[in-house]
């Protein structure tokens, strides 16, 4: 955690030393005659309004933590039923909004994660209906971890433009 840490850090700093040409062509100081990236400039109030943003562009969600659970299916063909209505559970809980995030994590993770969602609400009693919706969870293959969250509030736009960049979905 400390190596991303310092790589952020690193990648603010440096970003923010723009080299720029000053009269007669010579360098001039850092940052002048650099384009106004200012985010005034960009402020969009009925985006942010639509969107529920506060005045940084954040908002609260919920993520849920999908942990290995307690039964395990041996019947390959049974599991690959029950992770095909898991996938058509989530692409159900996307078109309607309440997720906004939602993926597998390698199974090379130390902590038993299988997956994470991200849900579009503040609410973590609404989170847990909504989770206990997935066939995977009814059938005891995930358990779950619910936490609090705080993002971006322009998050919900990604899935969109994911609908264009995927040849297949799963």
């Amino acid at each position: 955690m400390r190596k991303f840490s310092l790589l952020i850090g690193l990648s603010l700093i440096l970003s923010s030393c723009v080299i720029t040409k000053g009269k007669n062509g010579q360098p001039g100081k850092p940052g002048e005659n650099a384009p106004n990236t200012s985010s005034q400039n960009a402020f969009n109030q009925e985006l942010a309004t639509e969107l529920g943003a506060d005045k940084y562009g954040m908002k609260p969600y919920v993520i849920v933590m999908l942990t290995t659970g307690t039964t395990k299916i041996e019947d390959k063909t049974k599991m690959a039923e029950l992770m095909k209505e898991h996938l058509a559970n989530i692409g159900k809980l996307a078109k309607e909004g309440k997720v906004v995030v939602a993926g597998p994590f390698t199974s090379d993770n130390k902590q038993n994660f299988e997956g994470m969602f991200i849900f579009n609400t503040k609410s973590q009693e609404e989170a847990e209906s909504w989770v206990k919706t997935d066939p995977a969870v009814k059938a005891g293959v995930f358990g779950y971890e619910i936490l609090p969250w705080y993002g971006s509030a322009a998050l919900p736009l990604y899935l969109k433009h994911h609908e264009e960049i995927a040849k297949e979905n799963p």
